[in-house]
């Protein structure tokens, strides 16, 4: 209830609120007003501060980024949204980035007012994005493209000014391969249900990875069909078909068993040196012991092995500063944008960091021994020489410190799936490590990973060009960023990290490359002590690689890289998953399911590592 004494913001925040509880239809709904970019969290919503002045401008933005999270309160439902959710980051994206427009074109139909707040916001968002620089497709998220095509098929209203230019580079590729299905996505906007089929219907025309649950209704079908046919006359000709069908697939199984039985007779010879990893449609035998994880049948002949990892061409890959991908006046205003966020979360990091840092300097300060007979002249010992001539002359000398000369690479993913409050997070996490271990002279390197575009780049256009052989292995264009190296002072850095905060940024992850790189670059470090740091939100995924190879190329290479790491290296490695569980992929790994806990978990793992007591003994050298 607004009183006498409330301020004009004041009393906008309480009728925002009030707005957003009657639009979403939940009255225990509870609104935020933060620095941090808007969203949702359970019946908690978080929208931008408003402005002092509550000049129109900035008024219609913060209206608007309220009005589509109560719209998505009220037309989503979660469940659904889960069911039909795809595998593949980039589908997931889209689906997301789908069902928003969907949500916010409901809303647009009706009310005037919201549309226009809508388009407000959206017009600021790209703006922020800076999608109204762009010249290049591989620039433009593709999720944003389709779901600004989507909003402009259900409402009619044309694509946000900042971006108009960017959808328009990727209408064309849009258009070629679904046609005019796109604006049939109209029709099923009531129906969440209906809506996310069409949806997973179009993502599988885009190639990409829906996984099998868009073909589970052709299937039940068919079972339909099938007892309905059982039921018919022709049943019985149906069922004889079938035997047969199931005879000559028996004959079939023993045929291959035979060969198979004569493969293993060939190879008699070849003793028991140890087992290989079950391939694709091969037979495979267990691992044979530490030092050899895995070996499969090419190691046993002269041909190279086409399942092993390879890039099909590395003529396109790239490792950048991060101050080369952005120009000056974009990067000072994203680390702006970091610092407002970093006054949020600053006390409870902060005072993460301040504890790690005195625990490190614990192990810094020095220590001495006294009342030796040799060593440096203890100055305070003089005065009881001079009061007494008869004692002797004591010595100091300082004791041995067990604190090694350290340098520490945090490896952060920039996928898309880490799009929001994850990539936030991390920046301002690594911001704050960096810093913290700086005054302690612990080296910091913060390196970031991802590809150069979406579904391919250069290197699957190459691909094509070449005629798509087969087993042609990684097909992107990695990207691998330097935002702070090893020897740069956090100062010279610190513009650099806000660069995460572009979503331009972020597509694919390869992360097995990623690590060793990240690891390759820590060996050339002079450092006793190595310690590399990753930070991940998912499994491997780039839909251009997996749509021609196995469905684990990636995650596999990853699988070796770090076993590689964790067995041959004088690295120590040590991953933190958001929200995905890498303790199946690394010994020394934690999994959160909040991005919140981020900065608190980092802190708490490098203390650990820190601690003399809990390293892991002698450890072999890389080979």
């Amino acid at each position: 209830m607004t009183t006498q004494n409330d301020s004009p913001v004041e009393a906008f925040k309480r009728s925002t609120t009030a707005t957003v509880r009657a639009m979403s239809r939940r009255a225990e709904v509870q609104v935020g007003f933060s620095s941090d970019p808007p969203g949702l969290s359970g019946q908690r919503v978080r929208v931008p501060l408003p402005a002092r002045d509550l000049n129109p401008v900035d008024v219609a933005k913060l209206r608007g980024a309220a009005d589509a999270v109560a719209l998505r309160l009220r037309y989503h439902d979660a469940t659904v949204h889960a069911h039909r959710m795809p595998l593949g980051d980039a589908a997931r994206q889209a689906y997301d980035a789908l069902e928003q427009a969907r949500c916010e074109a409901l809303g647009s139909r009706d009310m005037a007012g919201v549309a226009h707040n809508l388009e407000a916001a959206l017009d600021d968002r790209y703006t922020r994005q800076g999608l109204d620089r762009v010249e290049d497709r591989g620039q433009v998220p593709l999720a944003e493209a389709l779901r600004l095509m989507a909003r402009e098929a259900m409402t009619g209203a044309p694509p946000p000014p900042a971006a108009a230019h960017a959808v328009d580079l990727w209408r064309p590729w849009i258009e070629e391969r679904l046609g005019r299905d796109m604006k049939g996505l109209a029709n099923y906007a009531g129906d969440q249900e209906a809506y996310a089929k069409a949806v997973r219907r179009l993502l599988a025309d885009l190639d990409m990875e829906v996984g099998q649950e868009a073909d589970q209704e052709e299937e039940e079908d068919q079972q339909t069909q099938s007892s309905e046919d059982e039921n018919s006359p022709e049943s019985g000709q149906t069922r004889g078909q079938d035997e047969d069908q199931s005879e000559s697939e028996s004959m079939a199984s023993s045929e291959m068993q035979d060969s198979s039985e004569a493969g293993d007779s060939a190879e008699e010879g070849a003793g028991e040196e140890g087992d290989m990893e079950m391939g694709e449609g091969e037979g495979a035998e267990e691992p044979a012991g530490p030092g050899q994880p895995w070996r499969n049948d090419a190691n046993r002949r002269n041909e190279p092995d086409p399942n092993a990892y390879k890039a099909f061409t590395t003529q396109y890959d790239e490792v950048v500063d991060a101050a080369d991908l952005c120009d000056p006046a974009e990067l000072e205003r994203l680390r702006h944008l970091l610092d407002q966020q970093l006054q949020h979360l600053q006390g409870v990091i902060s005072k993460l960091a301040n504890r790690l840092q005195r625990r490190l300097m614990a192990k810094q300060q020095r220590s001495w021994n006294f009342d030796l007979e040799e060593g440096i002249l203890d100055a305070a010992r003089l005065a009881r020489v001079v009061a007494n001539p008869v004692l002797p002359l004591s010595f100091k000398a300082e004791k041995e410190m067990d604190f090694r000369d350290t340098v520490v690479s945090l490896l952060i993913d920039n996928s898309g799936s880490m799009r929001g409050r994850p990539i936030s997070i991390a920046a301002m996490s690594a911001d704050i490590l960096a810093r913290t271990l700086e005054r302690c002279a612990v080296k910091v390197e913060v390196l970031g990973f991802t590809t150069r575009a979406w579904k391919g780049g250069q290197a699957r256009e190459a691909w094509v060009a070449a005629g798509k052989p087969p087993h042609p292995g990684r097909l992107n264009d990695l990207r691998h960023i330097v935002y702070k190296a090893a020897d740069m002072p956090w100062r010279r850095a610190r513009k650099n990290l806000g660069l995460m905060l572009r979503e331009g940024i972020l597509k694919e992850n390869i992360d097995g490359e990623a690590l060793q790189w990240a690891h390759n670059r820590l060996l050339g470090r002079p450092e006793q002590r190595r310690i590399l740091m990753v930070i991940s939100d998912g499994a491997p995924v780039d839909d251009s690689t997996l749509s021609v190879n196995a469905g684990n190329y990636l995650e596999r290479h990853l699988r070796q890289t770090i076993e590689q790491i964790e067995t041959r290296s004088p690295v120590e490695l040590v991953a933190i998953g958001i929200g995905h569980d890498v303790t199946r992929y690394y010994r020394r790994a934690v999994t959160i399911v909040d991005a919140e806990q981020l900065g608190g978990t980092m802190m708490n793992k490098l203390a650990e590592l820190f601690d003399e007591d809990d390293r892991r003994g002698g450890r072999r050298g890389w080979r």
